[in-house]
């Protein structure tokens, strides 16, 4: 079943110092329909770490005739599976379901050409997954600022060679889970984020447009 919920394309900004930044407020639930579209489903919740991947493309000057132009396509999602509506946790092993707009890309490699804002992982990049840090689901760079407790590496080969963020949990309530990312498949399950193949991500990546507001619905 194909979930088709509209919610903002990037909803994670580059704030100040090139920081990233969660900026999706209510309001912003009103953004313009996507025209492109993922779907990533596993067989069922809380079990397989495998899930189908495919990608669509509203035809021309329609608001109905999906194409799909990518899949169907093996992912892999988190090693405990797809967590139920507004059951995922930090530290959980789950991916989050629902439908949620991209943030900016990012990797330790060079762009390869994307559309949306990208970012380089430096060393001293992480991302803050401590619920009890002031910046928890935030891109940090150590240099400048402090991360929570254990954060996430990002400069992080070859899972994060390339990457999208996926705009979960902008509200950042503490608890609720971090890190959530479109990447590069290591050829297991994941700790919650969502993977492919790296020939097959990046032309995801390539294709994605901020112009046409992508979503990406996650469901068991």
């Amino acid at each position: 079943m194909l979930i088709v919920v509209a919610v903002l394309a990037g909803s994670y900004g580059l704030g100040p110092g090139g920081m990233a930044r969660a900026a999706i407020s209510p309001a912003a639930q009103k953004a313009p329909a996507p025209r492109q579209r993922i779907t990533v489903t596993a067989s069922d919740y809380d079990g397989t770490s495998y899930a189908t991947f495919r990608g669509y493309q509203l035809s021309g000057s329609s608001s109905t005739h999906w194409v799909e132009v990518f899949g169907p396509w093996t992912a892999r999602v988190g090693y405990n599976g797809v967590a139920k509506s507004g059951a995922k946790r930090e530290g959980d092993g789950r991916t989050p379901s629902g439908t949620y707009g991209f943030g900016f890309f990012f990797g330790v490699d060079a762009n390869p050409g994307v559309h949306f804002p990208w970012r380089h992982a430096y060393p001293y990049d992480y991302w803050d997954d401590d619920p009890r840090s002031p910046l928890y689901n935030e891109w940090v760079d150590i240099n400048t600022q402090k991360a929570g407790r254990d954060p996430e590496p990002m400069h992080n080969v070859p899972p994060y060679d390339y990457g999208a963020v996926i705009a979960y949990n902008t509200a950042r309530t503490p608890g609720l889970g971090s890190a959530i990312f479109l990447h590069v498949g290591t050829g297991g399950p994941t700790a919650g984020c969502v993977s492919l193949p790296v020939a097959e991500l990046l032309k995801v990546l390539r294709w994605l447009n901020p112009k046409d507001h992508p979503t990406i619905a996650i469901t068991g």
